[in-house]
């Protein structure tokens, strides 16, 4: 059954000088399309990767799936809900927000550095009504499910390495209890060794509280083991989508196979995603 999908999903940025300046210069508007008619679902519990290269409408797709940016056409949905929905009541578009969750690229960028960490764990609580009269405890457990120490709550995020505070955002992510995670090339910025470390806690994560990733990402050796099915992008567009093995194993498009070629030390015995 799937609980996220999108129909024809597409994004325009105005790119344009100001009317003033276009009238003086007789240039026209400049619109760029990140997004072009992109459609795709993903089932309940399982892992569904897009791939692409830098400026191909990844993380676009990533902030329209969070809520971040409204698409120019189209529709995301969760369990049949449209997420821009002008008609939903407050009431309804705070649970729906609740339900999604974001893990962003950057550990680095993504947490605040005035912060101690468990304010900033405690914020989604508070945001959403959870937990009420037991946030220290909550905070211990969010902290000792990604891996740390209770005691890490009292400390500022510069005190963490890099995939240390990749937990902490998983962390965060986790405190509003959602269904949904939306991963936007959260091992981009981590050593290899980390990589596989953060990866492994994700899956982990899946399997025990039965969450539904969208994996955006331009490293395949990743999504080998991380994704069920594969979507690849191209200049906005979704160019081929096959499960991870059948990608793998045969690729279709040419931008597919161009893409596998320049990741020689995969094999499509590799795929194993979930």
């Amino acid at each position: 059954m799937s609980i996220v999908e999108a129909r024809g999903l597409t994004r325009r940025f105005d790119l344009s000088d100001p009317w003033v300046v276009r009238m003086l210069t007789f240039r026209k508007k400049r619109i760029l399309t990140a997004v072009d008619d992109v459609s795709f679902s993903i089932e309940k519990g399982t892992t569904y990767a897009l791939v692409g290269e830098s400026g191909s409408g990844k993380s676009t797709i990533a902030r329209m799936a969070v809520g971040l940016l409204a698409p120019s056409a189209g529709t995301i949905t969760i369990d049949g809900t449209n997420l821009n929905d002008p008609a939903l009541d407050p009431a309804t578009r705070t649970a729906l927000r609740r339900r999604i969750q974001m893990v962003f690229q950057s550990p680095y960028a993504s947490l605040n550095p005035r912060w101690r960490v468990g304010a900033i764990l405690a914020e989604p609580l508070h945001a959403f009504g959870l937990a009420a009269g037991r946030e220290t405890a909550r905070v211990a457990e969010l902290l000792e499910q990604v891996g740390l120490s209770e005691t890490d709550a009292r400390r500022f995020p510069h005190e963490f390495s890099g995939g240390q505070r990749q937990r902490i955002s998983i962390a965060r992510a986790l405190a509003s209890e959602p269904d949904f995670i939306i991963c936007d090339e959260p091992t981009s910025a981590l050593d290899v060794s980390v990589q596989a470390q953060v990866l492994n806690l994700l899956k982990r994560l899946q399997r025990e509280l039965g969450l539904t990733y969208l994996f955006i990402t331009h490293d395949l050796a990743v999504v080998a083991t991380m994704a069920r099915r594969i979507g690849v992008l191209q200049h906005g567009k979704l160019v081929e989508e096959q499960d991870t093995i059948a990608l793998f194993a045969a690729p279709r498009d040419p931008y597919t196979k161009m893409l596998l070629d320049a990741a020689p030390r995969l094999h499509p015995a590799s795929a194993t995603g979930r």
